[in-house]
């Protein structure tokens, strides 16, 4: 035998010998029996049967499953459960696949059964480029794909629901976002966590198995969000469980602790366990359509999260958390955190006012993106503000830049139980024809419930050489302001991370007033910097580089000037424009 071939026949052979402890696809026949491994009580890993039905071919994008009966343990009066998922299944010794779909209402306990072959295969997949969000976003949800079922006659063969266990949300903030959680294949549960706080210390990889139960911990500390599932196959200190995605994010950082089954809960929908985690193991680093992965001993780091409530500067709570360094994740969490936050402290229906500041960090940026703003409504400002802090971070995270990411959350959350709120009412001018170099009184009316008035005034010097013409005087709250400012800045893509944090820390915030002075001449930005009215030749060459190099954009109107008007601690609604004509 050539001495070049001997390496190659031991790889083979070494690999064929690796996949001996699998039972392939193509020998399942209906009538075969198996047994099955998970958790029912406690951490006692415990057998179950299997009875092979057949296989369902091309249920699947080049996916096969395989149709079970499940019998044995308290599987007759339970049916599938949630955290089953992944539940390791063996024919004649080798591992078959795991446990990962279900038919709902079920009378008998029938699951589909995920091919190993198709797991391993998700550990490695190619990179996906990263999802980016856009300002305006008031749903974080729809970022995430959606499940799709697999048909098999009438009925729907679908992923067994992942538990989510929340400890220490409010029950209207679950309720609030129950609907879209569940439609990621995710079922939220209130009260039925024994706790988010893993011990500290790693546990023993060896104290976990096929068939142990795991929790993937997006939240840990004073607030807790943990998605339960089941270990299929160790390889080394691999991974693999669930036998379906967990939200399918692709690569990811997800922490994982052992888990202990506190009961189980049958339910004619779904069963579920109840479950606890007890001891840190290491981290999920894939989440795929057909498995979720990652390694032992490997802990991906938590970014710690504060909140502070109080009430007319009172303080009431706090909380201290840690959650994972998501794109996806992270935003969507603080999101659910502020909300429980205001929930369970103050009231949440009527007129009321929510003030929330404070910063969010980010590694490499040059400075943490601050947050201050102040919400008054008759209903909805709790929503509001859990999205005031949310969508910043979504927007840094999925800017594109790996670099940005988070570091600290820390907010404060300020409520109380009165509408404080002025509206731009009117606006008057000290004159309606001015010349050069004169100066402009504004007289700005802002008025509040109850008859409150308050009046403000400014004033406007007009350059000396202004070209004649009309000018505009609008007086508008920061929302209008920041999408007159920045819709061109945020359509494009951002010019590195410090541009990032810049545009962040650049809004407006909704506390004051603002008059944007403008004209209708075009004008031009350059990389977010506002170029108004500028000479011909200028506008000429900056109009032709727009299709040709990136950055540049063309706006109607030029912004010659802004002034702010100090509304105290009180939100500014509303939008009034005057105009003066400039004569020679």
């Amino acid at each position: 035998m050539p001495r070049l071939l001997l390496p190659a026949i031991l790889a083979v052979s070494a690999a064929l010998a690796a996949q001996t402890g699998f039972f392939p696809l193509a020998d399942v026949k209906p009538g075969m029996r198996g047994t099955g491994r998970t958790v029912f009580s406690g951490d006692r890993i415990e057998e179950f049967q299997v009875e092979i039905l057949g296989v369902l071919d091309n249920a699947g994008p080049k996916q096969s499953l395989i149709l079970a009966r499940l019998s044995g343990g308290p599987l007759e009066h339970t049916g599938v459960m949630q955290g089953m998922s992944g539940s390791p299944v063996y024919i004649d010794g080798r591992l078959l696949g795991a446990v990962a779909m279900a038919f709902p209402y079920a009378k008998d306990p029938i699951a589909g059964i995920r091919p190993i072959g198709d797991m391993v295969r998700s550990a490695t997949p190619a990179a996906a480029a990263p999802a980016r969000a856009a300002l305006g976003d008031g749903d974080l949800l729809h970022l995430f794909p959606r499940p799709q079922p697999a048909m098999a006659g009438d009925a729907r063969l679908m992923d067994i629901a992942t538990p989510l266990s929340f400890g220490g949300f409010s029950r209207e903030t679950l309720e609030a976002f129950a609907p879209q959680l569940r439609s990621l294949g995710l079922e939220p549960r209130q009260a039925v966590t024994g706790g988010g706080k893993p011990a500290a210390a790693m546990g023993n990889p060896a104290d976990l198995k096929p068939g142990s139960m795991i929790s993937v911990q997006l939240m840990a500390g004073d607030l807790s969000v943990g998605a339960d599932g089941t270990v299929t196959y160790i390889d080394g200190n691999r991974v693999y469980a669930f036998g379906h995605r967990f939200l399918a994010v692709g690569a990811t950082a997800l922490p994982f602790a052992r888990s202990e089954v506190i009961a189980l809960l049958p339910a004619l929908n779904s069963s579920f366990k109840l479950s606890s985690a007890r001891e840190w193991m290491g981290g999920i680093y894939q989440d795929r359509d057909t498995a979720v992965s990652g390694e032992l001993g490997k802990l991906p780091d938590l970014t710690p999260m504060a909140i502070s409530v109080s009430r007319n500067g009172r303080p009431i709570e706090s909380y201290r958390m840690r959650m994972v360094n998501d794109p996806l994740l992270s935003p969507l969490l603080i999101q659910m955190a502020v909300s429980s936050a205001i929930d369970a402290t103050e009231r949440t229906v009527g007129a009321s006012s929510v003030r929330i500041s404070g910063e969010i960090e980010f590694q490499n940026a040059p400075a943490p993106v601050k947050i201050a703003s102040l919400f008054a409504m008759d209903s909805g400002s709790v929503a509001q503000a859990s999205l005031a802090a949310a969508i910043p971070a979504a927007y840094a995270m999925q800017s594109g830049y790996d670099a940005l990411g988070l570091k600290r959350v820390d907010l404060s959350v300020d409520a109380y139980d009165r509408k404080r709120e002025l509206r731009i009412a009117g606006v008057a001018v000290s004159r309606r024809e001015a010349r050069p170099g004169d100066a402009i009184r504004l007289d700005v009316s802002l008025a509040g419930d109850n008859g409150l008035e308050v009046t403000r005034q400014v004033e406007y010097q007009t350059p000396i050489g202004m070209e004649p013409g009309t000018l505009y005087f609008t007086v508008a709250d920061a929302a209008a302001m920041n999408i007159a400012d920045f819709r061109q800045t945020v359509s494009a893509e951002p010019r590195g991370p410090a541009q990032v944090i810049a545009l962040l820390n650049g809004l407006h915030r909704n506390n004051k007033a603002y008059v944007r002075v403008w004209s209708a001449s075009p004008a031009f930005q350059l990389e977010g910097a506002d170029l108004p009215d500028p000479p011909a030749s200028v506008a000429l060459i900056l109009g032709r580089s727009q299709a040709t190099y990136g950055g540049i954009t063309q706006t109607r109107n030029s912004k010659i000037a802004e002034i702010e008007i100090d509304a105290g601690d009180m939100s500014v609604t509303g939008s009034k424009t005057v105009q003066v004509e400039i004569k020679e």
